[in-house]
């Protein structure tokens, strides 16, 4: 399969009902370039214009742009433009790839040395902030785990599992809420989706990280592609008065549209998405969308990845001021060639 090119615009808008007297912000919104995926162009447009703006590559090896605006604003529009390719993945036979066991044993300290790409792997096999290791989510995935069957194998029974039981709801949670509350009610969204499946690998010693990025559209647009979000809606806003916040939450676009033939519209398009990469040697690092019960491919574009979205948010930051407020995030994926 040829590559394929994307356009992407991803716009994000803050409204204050109060000015903002001091901000710092942190951005996630450059594209990773790894072995299938080149970002071509990319341009960030800051309004109010920055007092600074300095970029850096973090401890995953995502590449962050932070800001600060240091005069009295009550509006910020943030607009990332970009153009990426991405190549088509190789055929995998899962059957040839090592067992989850024998995986979950090697990820395991046994005091000998370990190659990078094993250290790295063990970087993503532990707790963190939004992912607990509870017996609970390992008991979730028990009847995935078929004795001697390869990581990719597991990984897709996983991912059709989470498909099928829990129900696509934007709006059902909060990027506060507990996964055990989201295992419970069986529902969601692609970050508690990703958030899950990645906490039932890690319970049973396997390693997996979240990425956040885009989906092509397709089929037939939704009926409103914006994402409005108020100060306690999904993925909450910018923390007030010197607190912390999580911005611009990963997956509320609207999808799976089923029309008559046409190409099914994938869950999470309009909207920043989320998944699940897993460490399956001997071919690496694969793609799960468990929203879609899909396997990761020229579908999906990767911004950034980490332990979870904690380390990834699109935009985070923290604010003097402002009060309450109101968060439209409009993103647009156009494959280049194609009709606007």
């Amino acid at each position: 399969m040829t590559a394929i090119h994307y356009a992407i615009r991803h716009e994000t808008l803050y409204r204050y009902r109060r000015d903002v007297a001091h901000a710092h912000q942190q951005l996630h919104l450059t594209p990773r370039n790894s072995q299938r995926q080149h970002c071509v162009l990319h341009r960030i447009n800051i309004t109010p214009q920055p007092a600074v703006l300095a970029e850096y590559v973090d401890a995953f090896g995502n590449w962050v742009t932070r800001v600060e605006l240091d005069r009295p604003h009550n509006r910020l529009q943030v607009v990332a433009e970009m153009d990426v390719r991405l190549d088509a993945r190789p055929e995998i036979d899962f059957e040839q790839g090592e067992s989850w066991e024998c995986v979950r044993d090697q990820l395991c300290y046994n005091a000998r040395p370990r190659d990078g790409e094993w250290l790295e792997a063990m970087r993503f096999r532990g707790e963190s902030p939004y992912v607990r290791i509870k017996r609970v989510f390992g008991d979730f995935a028990l009847d995935c785990l078929r004795p001697g069957a390869s990581v990719p194998t597991v990984c897709a029974a996983l991912m059709a599992k989470v498909r099928r039981d829990f129900i696509y709801a934007p709006g059902a949670t909060e990027i506060a809420t507990p996964l055990l509350a989201v295992l419970a009610n069986r529902s969601g969204v692609c970050q508690d989706f990703a958030h899950l499946m990645i906490a039932c690998l890690r319970s049973v010693g396997l390693s997996a990280r979240y990425v956040s990025g885009y989906l092509r559209t397709q089929g037939p647009a939704a009926s409103n592609g914006d994402v409005d979000r108020d100060r306690d809606g999904n993925g909450n806003g910018n923390g007030n008065g010197g607190g912390n916040g999580d911005g611009d939450g990963d997956g509320d676009g609207n999808g799976d549209g089923d029309g008559d033939g046409a190409p099914r519209r994938l869950r999470g398009a309009d909207a920043s998405h989320a998944w699940v990469a897993v460490f399956a040697p001997p071919f690496g690092w694969i793609g799960f969308d468990p929203t879609n019960n899909v396997l990761v491919n020229q579908d999906h574009v990767a911004l950034a990845w980490g332990r979870d979205f904690g380390d990834v948010s699109p935009l985070r930051g923290v604010i003097l001021g402002g009060g309450s407020h109101r968060l439209t995030v409009r993103v647009v994926v156009r494959r280049i060639g194609e009709a606007a």
